[in-house]
């Protein structure tokens, strides 16, 4: 551990939960103390609670400028993505925080952090350390000409998440368009390894992505608390691509596989009507096109082949997503939900629906919040409106 960052995170420590803003204003009384990287470490810290609590309990970790902590993997998905790789000698090519190397790590002998930038690198260095973790070897500098000097399938594993943001700053999901440009450098990074792995964004395109990168075992579509976060596609090769959705959840995780083919010729279960219980999968197994397979493990029935929800007059509650309890169908007009809503306030949910949930809710003059639920979707080609109410989260 260094002096610098041990100075400044004894420093935030004392400070914790106190206003960075009204701190920095202070900067007169503590003449010896980066105010910017206090105020820095308590914007981390406040975050870390949520977002990487094993990092927050420990009062010597310091933290990097908010953009590369938007960047950086939580730790949930950090842990589960560590979960798929074991071996000798690893490396993660784009280290920038260090959560994905530190996690990676307790599953391998030696493992290997790179980064271009040197202050993610002494920061990096320094929390390692911090936290114990004495197995990790820093490379400072481009990660592929570093890869260049190394033999062929010498690592078990190399993991990448090249940068998704151009030289403006606007996010890009293909992979010829990241930095680096996957497709180009992605015979170097075959050659060098047994296994790959790469992290893509949820935005990208699931086939195309397979398509181009060759090769495909597994692709793992991570959700944590129902929110798609990542796209993780395993390369080491040839033979049918299995598709993982997974949850993960404060309680435990949800994990569903299987191959394309498997739900392209699985029957399609459709809704004669809508019944007691509505079901909305998650955002991993929608990402992943886990439909017509879904209706049938979990005995529900489809609205309709584009409106991904599904209904049944028995409570599943093993359903992986959110489960809602159908009070009737609605007409969505303002007067008839100024009867049935009088206090005009309600969660709005469109799917394979034209407008937006948000436009839907500013027309029907409603705002969000109170206990009822407004989903507008399509049922057997129809529009319609269903009022219901929440039994289970995504989160449980």
């Amino acid at each position: 551990m260094t002096k610098e960052f041990t100075k400044i995170a004894a420093f935030a420590q004392a400070h914790r939960g106190e206003d960075a803003v009204r701190l920095m204003l202070q900067r007169d009384r503590y003449p010896e103390v980066e105010m910017h990287l206090v105020a820095q470490q308590l914007e981390g810290l406040a975050q870390a609670e949520g977002k990487w609590p094993s990092w927050a309990a420990c009062p010597e970790v310091c933290y990097p400028p908010k953009v590369n902590r938007e960047q950086s993997s939580s730790e949930a998905a950090a842990r589960y993505k560590a979960s798929l790789v074991s071996g000798n000698e690893g490396a993660d090519l784009t280290g920038g925080m260090g959560v994905d190397s530190y996690y990676m790590a307790h599953h391998t002998t030696q493992m290997h952090y790179c980064e271009q930038d040197p202050a993610l690198c002494r920061l990096a260095a320094h929390n390692f350390a911090a936290l114990g973790q004495t197995n990790i070897l820093i490379h400072e500098g481009d990660s592929l000409k570093w890869l260049q000097g190394c033999d062929e399938n010498h690592f078990d594993y190399l993991y990448i998440d090249p940068a998704r943001r151009d030289s403006h700053g606007e996010r890009v999901t293909t992979f010829e368009h990241c930095t680096p440009n996957l497709l180009e450098c992605l015979p170097l990074l075959r050659s060098r390894c047994r296994r790959l792995m790469v992290k893509a964004s949820p935005m990208l395109d699931l086939t195309l992505a397979m398509e181009q990168l060759g090769g495909v075992a597994e692709v793992h579509i991570v959700a944590v608390g129902g929110e798609c976060k990542e796209m993780l596609l395993l390369i080491c090769g040839e033979g049918p691509t299995e598709i993982v959705c997974v949850n993960l959840r404060p309680a435990g995780r949800d994990e569903h596989r299987f191959t394309l083919a498997e739900e392209q010729s699985a029957p399609y279960r459709a809704a004669a009507c809508v019944q007691r219980y509505l079901y909305e999968p998650h955002a991993a197994l929608m990402k992943g096109g886990c439909f017509r397979l879904l209706a049938q493990w979990y005995n529900v029935g489809a609205l309709d082949p584009h409106s991904h929800l599904y209904t049944a007059d028995t409570l599943q509650e093993d359903f992986p997503g959110r489960i809602f309890e159908v009070d009737g169908a609605i007409r969505l007009d303002r007067k008839t939900l100024r009867r049935q809503l009088p206090e005009g306030k309600a969660h709005v949910i469109c799917r394979n629906y034209p407008v937006r949930a948000d436009r839907l809710q500013q027309q029907l003059g409603l705002t969000e919040g109170g206990d009822r639920y407004l989903v507008a979707t399509t049922h057997d080609g129809q529009r319609t409106g269903l009022l219901c109410r929440l039994v289970k989260s995504a989160l449980r």
